[in-house]
């Protein structure tokens, strides 16, 4: 009897019903076919094509410079290398803060023109009409709150926010907006692990933190981060699970004395 192998996707309610039963989310960033084919085969619930792509791809300072048409350029790539990851995308910046049909237009065009399976949004209440007039066109919305990139210059810093009585009241407040106005999920990043607990038990959408400790419903980090790839950037979340810095260095260099030498190719690599 031959064995059934489909893989079942992960869908926004599958999800749902892991913070139900209490099953962790893994989640990971991916910006290319061959980095996505790579986390999806591991296992990865969730896939986010972030505009974190404008820092790790495309070496900007800030997330605030890369485009729509180069975030669904990402998303197409990742989405060829999926075969069961949800795959979310960022809205990057200037394409849906304080005009909703403007929303809806970017959000369509990532949707039609990449395939993925949702958008995220930065903010709470100030981008409302954003996120109804999006949700309201069938397509799923993720919020993210706390520390959110393209609002670094309103900052001024990438420090943990949500440290005070008032902005922390906030942040409980645009959570249960998110999830009223039907949201299926909330990125936490860099808050207080007590406030990012008590806010995923209040909720019935899973959290995801980012810097946010371990009370979240599932946790994200860059996957250049975690492989230890970019070596400038160490933030006291980040856990290094590879050191491909020295890997690749070491790689690149042993090419490189093997071709000046000779040594490569050899007998056996030349027809």
């Amino acid at each position: 009897m031959s064995v059934h192998n489909e893989v079942k996707r992960v869908t926004t309610n599958v999800l749902r019903s892991m913070k139900s039963k209490g099953e962790k989310i893994a989640c990971l960033t991916a910006y290319d076919y061959s980095m996505a084919k790579l986390v999806d085969a591991a296992g990865i619930e969730l896939i986010l094509v972030g505009d974190s792509a404008s820092n790790v791809m495309a070496g900007h300072e800030t997330t605030l410079p890369i485009t729509l048409d180069q975030m669904i350029y990402h998303a197409q790539s990742v989405i060829r290398g999926v075969n069961r990851s949800l795959v979310v995308v960022d809205l990057p910046f200037g394409s849906y803060q304080g005009n909703s049909t403007q929303a809806l237009k970017s959000a369509i065009r990532i949707m039609k023109e990449s395939g993925a399976h949702a958008v995220k949004m930065e903010g709470g209440k100030e981008i409302e009409e954003s996120i109804i007039r999006v949700l309201s066109a069938g397509i799923p919305v993720m919020g993210h709150l706390g520390l959110t990139p393209q609002s670094i210059y309103k900052f001024g810093t990438y420090t943990v926010r949500a440290k005070e009585d008032e902005e922390a009241d906030l942040l409980r407040s645009n959570a249960k907006l998110l999830e009223e106005l039907g949201c299926f999920g909330i990125v936490l990043e860099k808050i207080p692990s007590k406030l990012a607990a008590e806010v995923t038990a209040s909720l019935e959408i899973p959290t995801i933190g980012i810097g946010a400790g371990n009370g979240c419903d599932g946790q994200i980090l860059v996957v250049h981060d975690m492989l230890g790839i970019n070596k400038d950037f160490s933030p006291r979340f980040l856990r290094r699970y590879a050191d491909l810095y020295t890997e690749m260095t070491n790689a690149f260099t042993g090419y490189i004395n093997d071709v000046k030498s000779g040594d490569f190719p050899n007998e056996k690599e030349s027809y």
